[in-house]
């Protein structure tokens, strides 16, 4: 039975390395979570150390910053990859047998007691930079002590953190078992300039060096100014109409003086275009769930916008019958595009999606609206925990409805940017 895998050249040289600890500070979209699941693959598939002794009792880590994105991250993909060489899988414990039983486990930092009591031979640990530095303190590092295990760190930096420690610890010649690999986005042959041309227009140059440079230097987050703000009367530009939805609970804020202080649903309504996004209508409250589904078939109604979405979870759950009921009712029918949150914490996300293109001057807002004081004191209270950042959450989704797919190309075995590893088993 044989393995082959096509590896581009940063991946390679990472695999070829010897060396027992590695650590690997790469841009979005190098391929780091592919090359994960190839040296799981393949480290689960070795039977015998170095000095002889059976490796089969030693179990391989797949860890994440959470059990959830370890599954949304590995789980198909190692699947998939390994089909050939899986005997046996148990998705509820996110657990595969090879061929030659030794087992490939995907785990969340996020439940440190899963991670105490079992001979590991070798571990990943993708996103290092969002754990706490003493999972691999006092908990890693010493169960690959009795095993004489290898440990993969690997990930995107997040200002100079603890994996900015071990990265500086890989390049430290003292440390013979330790090595440091840096990777810019580029360094994937895959990505094109144009892509990250476009990134770079709709980000800060510290998140652009981050994200996509693999730089420590960015300390990354950062705050929204009101000054930023363009305010025009229309459209830079012809473009595509999307409207998002952010629900906050359904209740009539009329009814209880409390519920004043409380989340606010927000409908916002753009114009998408390669100029930046032209915000021109914000309708904001507190309502039931009746007229909540009313105000958002209104706007539809009124805007007619390609794509219509809203944030996934209970409240989208809740509203979606009378969401139906009303469309009926008016004759205005639309899908309604579950929005996710990505894995990322609202700030970081309200972060990603607003301040790159605020301060490059791709963002505009309707000159003369009446919401633009709330958003420009929700814009200057952030991050404030105890504020609200209702609306700039509802346009921060605006992202996800007009982002263009990234699609990989294929691969072919005479890529000369490619290597390929060839694995043989009986």
């Amino acid at each position: 039975m044989n393995l082959n895998f096509n590896l581009h050249t940063g991946q390679m040289e990472v695999y070829k390395s010897k060396s027992r600890f590695r650590v690997v500070s790469a841009g979005r979209r190098f391929g780091k979570t592919f090359l994960s699941a190839i040296e799981l693959l393949l480290e689960g598939l070795t039977d015998e150390m170095e000095d002889g002794r059976s490796k089969l009792l030693h179990e391989v880590w797949y860890i994440a910053p959470t059990y959830g994105q370890a599954k949304d991250i590995m789980w198909d993909m190692l699947n998939d990859l390994g089909r050939d060489v899986i005997v046996k899988r148990w998705e509820n414990s996110t657990t595969v047998q090879l061929i030659n039983g030794r087992k490939i486990k995907l785990k969340g930092s996020d439940k440190p007691d899963t991670l105490r009591g079992s001979a590991v031979g070798f571990v990943v640990l993708d996103e290092f930079a969002s754990m706490k530095p003493e999972v691999w303190d006092t908990i890693i590092r010493p169960a690959l002590a009795d095993t004489k295990g290898r440990a993969l760190f690997i990930g995107t930096p997040a200002g100079k953190n603890h994996f900015y420690d071990v990265h500086l610890q890989g390049l430290n010649e003292k440390f013979t078992d330790w090595e440091s690999f840096s990777y810019k986005s580029i360094d994937n042959p895959i990505i094109s300039e144009d892509e990250l041309v476009e990134a770079s227009q709709t980000m800060t140059k510290e998140n652009f060096k981050q994200e996509f440079e693999a730089s420590f230097a960015s300390g990354g987050g950062g705050v929204l100014r009101p000054r930023d703000i363009i305010f025009l009367p229309e459209p830079p530009e012809v473009g595509t109409r999307v409207v998002c939805v952010d629900p906050a609970g359904y209740g009539d804020s009329k009814s209880n003086s409390k519920f004043k202080r409380l989340d606010e649903t927000a409908i916002v309504s753009a114009e998408v275009s390669p100029a930046g996004w032209f915000i021109d209508d914000v309708t904001h409250g507190r309502w039931d769930i009746r007229k909540t589904s009313l105000k958002i078939v209104r706007q539809v109604q009124m805007y007619q916008p390609a794509q219509v979405g809203v944030e996934q979870g209970a409240l989208k759950n809740a509203i979606m019958p009378y969401l139906s009921d009303q469309m009926k009712r008016l004759g205005v029918y639309f899908k309604v595009e579950p929005l996710k949150h990505g894995g990322k914490a609202k700030t970081d996300r309200i972060t990603w999606s607003l301040q790159g293109r605020l301060e490059n001057g791709r963002i505009f807002f309707k000159e003369g609206a009446e919401w633009i004081g709330d958003v420009e004191q929700q814009m200057g209270d952030f991050p404030n925990p105890l504020a609200h950042d209702d609306l700039i959450d509802s346009m921060s989704y605006i992202d996800q409805l007009a982002k263009t797919p990234y699609a990989m190309s294929s691969i072919t075995q005479d890529d000369e940017d490619w290597d390929s590893v060839y694995w043989e088993t009986e």
